[in-house]
């Protein structure tokens, strides 16, 4: 399927998946709005895609943990577009630590804010473009830290956290925006490998059953939920580890 009129906003896309996710959607047509904490990272992704032959590619920059920020960046895309139809909320920061001690308090506010408070907010600010879109989606990039029991991933205590706010949110979310017409997909992968689509490893990281998840993998999850037909509604992916 290709997305020649999709508008595609994703947040800290200046880099690993969300960069992935933004060539691969441009790749195939559409109009991508990226963001990134600083805006020299999603012009760097931005004039990528210009150099692979679209030029329908935007750049600014987004603080998810910063509400000012997070207006700012919903307020200037709608002045680019009248509409959004894919939200993909890729944004929360990785937090690595054996401990709940071994990360400052600062770090941990961070961390906290930019995935969970973060998600809400961009959410709540870009709901009046999605709205006007006939086809809107919220896809967003949980974690398996998100869901109950999990416990084996080297992440910090605050990233679980932040996932679990994630999960609680998207929950919600989904059961009072169908009514509306927006679907709210979400993925919980594991620790998973990022490949750059322009080394080649696109074509040759290994995918069978005993390889580790990789990018490549959620990016084909993601493209196969918003290309259903609106009636159909995959609501979550869930992954075995191996």
């Amino acid at each position: 399927m290709r997305f020649d009129d999709h508008r595609v906003v994703i947040t800290a896309a200046g880099r690993d998946f969300g960069r992935t996710l933004a060539l691969r959607f441009a790749d195939l047509g559409a109009e991508v709005l990226l963001s990134a904490r600083t805006l020299a990272a999603a012009e760097r992704v931005r004039d990528e895609i210009h150099d692979r032959g679209n030029a329908k590619a935007h750049a600014f920059a987004c603080d998810l943990t910063d509400p000012a920020s997070i207006r700012a960046f919903a307020d200037d895309v709608a002045g680019h577009t009248d509409r959004v139809d894919i939200l993909v909320n890729n944004g929360a920061r990785y937090l690595e630590g054996p401990d709940l001690g071994s990360a400052s308090d600062t770090d941990v506010v961070d961390t906290i804010a930019s995935g969970a408070t973060g998600t809400v907010l961009t959410v709540k600010n870009f709901l009046p473009l999605l709205l006007r879109s006939e086809r809107p989606d919220v896809v967003t990039m949980v974690s398996a830290c998100g869901t109950a029991n999990h416990h084996r991933s080297e992440a910090h205590d605050a990233f679980y956290a932040a996932k679990s706010a994630q999960a609680g949110f998207v929950e919600i979310l989904s059961k009072r925006l169908r009514p509306r017409g927006v679907r709210v997909i979400s993925l919980y992968p594991p620790d998973f490998d990022n490949c750059d689509p322009l080394s080649g490893q696109w074509e040759t990281t290994p995918r069978g059953s005993k390889d580790n998840l990789t990018a490549q993998s959620l990016v084909d999850c993601v493209f196969f939920a918003v290309a259903q037909p609106r009636d159909c509604f995959i609501k979550a992916f869930h992954f075995e580890q191996v």
